[in-house]
């Protein structure tokens, strides 16, 4: 079936609306409660579709986009699971950055390859977009792509891209395309930070959200269709998950954690990440190589004055920790450097962008070293100019917040539309 850009909620399939079709104003609610109100565990996208017997697949040549979150809630990867299974034809597999089994670090990804586990043919979409994956998913044979990843909830974690990459290539090269849904694990109660200017698009930010989305990936999947990828039609379908509720933090799913890159071992690091992977835009250490990546910041020279003035912001549900450690890869490697830990102590109060603006301001205030990275990759991350040029102008904290609002504001009346869960 082809994708109604602006209809109401349509559904397709088995099992009370397996397959959503398109979205509009007052979409449908999940089935089911969340785990944390009932004791119910929530069901993934590919749980569902498998339940069903993979209806929603039946006559086609299946590949699937996928990497190590791609599990079923007995820790089985998808690919392993659907790749005997007669119910199913899967013929392909295509890897994101890090890699279909996830063996490369930021960056990187695994090239062609045929999987040893399976035998199955492995083709590399990290940095390709457009025609050139159209022809990929055109050599591959297949007539359906799945997309079942987990995200992080941050504009500028690229899954969400090779998501948006892969729905233009179907579009091109005439494939149908249907996504596994999976929580978002910071929950998806609210969009948070600056919206994308397009002037700054690149592939830790295509289109214009917001930085904290407060969406899960097929929710993405129908607002990228309808407001994003309109030159050509494409046959979408998406598969909700049942039992998820907007509030669910990850660890009130019921479902097991894998982490979705190397730097993003737990939920926990996904709960700052939207705000303190800022400081790639910087000269300190954002904690790569360190067992806490996100939570840990700091840079030769930072010492316990860092941690005091960002305290006395008085941040909601956070206080930080002076700490001193050493990377063991990434920026300072072997070196001790001094900073931060972020450590969350209200999550339902804690804004991580507003943390992660404030802890700029905060490390421009108090280390004399403090500098942006030469390419301004800040703009990047942000999706703008603003945030770094209010900075330097001496904004507070609440100056630069405030001055997003009204980009903000509208980025959640278009989100509205297309959000599948209460």
């Amino acid at each position: 079936m082809t994708l109604s850009r602006r209809g109401l909620l349509a559904v397709g399939g088995a099992m009370g609306a397996l397959a959503t079709t398109a979205a509009g104003p007052g979409a449908a609610m999940a089935a089911g409660r969340g785990h944390g109100a009932g004791g119910t565990r929530v069901r993934t996208g590919f749980e569902r579709l498998r339940a069903d017997g993979y209806r929603l697949l039946a006559g086609q040549k299946v590949g699937v986009v996928t990497n190590p979150t791609g599990i079923t809630t007995d820790v089985r990867h998808i690919v392993d699971v659907m790749h005997p299974d007669d119910r199913v034809n899967l013929t392909a597999v295509f890897g994101p950055e890090h890699g279909f089994r996830g063996t490369a670090q930021a960056g990187g990804s695994e090239g062609r390859y045929d999987d040893p586990a399976t035998g199955l043919p492995v083709y590399d979409t990290y940095l390709k977009s457009g025609q050139p994956l159209a022809d990929v998913f055109t050599a591959s044979g297949v007539d359906t792509v799945v997309f079942d990843i987990q995200d992080a909830g941050a504009r500028f974690y690229t899954y969400i891209w090779t998501l948006y990459d892969c729905m233009e290539a179907a579009a091109l090269a005439g494939k149908r395309l249907v996504v596994l849904d999976r929580p978002n694990p910071v929950t998806g109660r609210a969009a948070l930070g600056p919206v994308l200017d397009p002037a700054f698009a690149t592939f830790v930010g295509r289109r214009e959200i917001s930085q904290a989305h407060g969406m899960t990936v097929a929710e993405l999947a129908l607002l990228f269709d309808a407001e994003f990828l309109t030159a050509r039609p494409l046959d979408l379908d998406v598969v909700k998950m049942s039992g998820w509720r907007r509030g669910d933090f990850f660890d009130e799913t019921g479902l097991p954690w894998v982490p979705p890159s190397p730097n993003m071992p737990t939920p926990e690091t996904a709960l700052v990440y939207s705000g303190t992977c800022l400081f790639e835009g910087t000269n300190l250490s954002e904690g790569r190589g360190t067992t806490r990546p996100f939570e840990l910041l700091g840079a030769e020279g930072v010492d316990h004055r860092w941690a005091a003035a960002a305290n006395g912001l008085e941040l909601p549900g956070v206080a930080f920790r002076e700490a001193y450690f050493a990377p063991v890869f990434s920026k300072f490697q072997g070196k001790t450097v001094g900073g931060v830990q972020v450590h969350v102590q209200d999550r339902d109060a804690f804004d991580p962008v507003r943390t992660g603006i404030a802890l700029l301001v905060t490390a421009k205030r108090t280390w004399s070293g403090f500098a942006w990275r030469a390419d301004n990759w800040i703009d990047k991350l942000t999706g703008n100019t603003r945030v770094r040029t209010m900075i330097d102008a001496g904004a507070d904290t609440d100056e630069v917040v405030g001055a997003w609002a009204a980009d903000l504001a509208a980025f959640r009346g278009v989100r509205r539309e297309y959000l599948l869960y209460r």
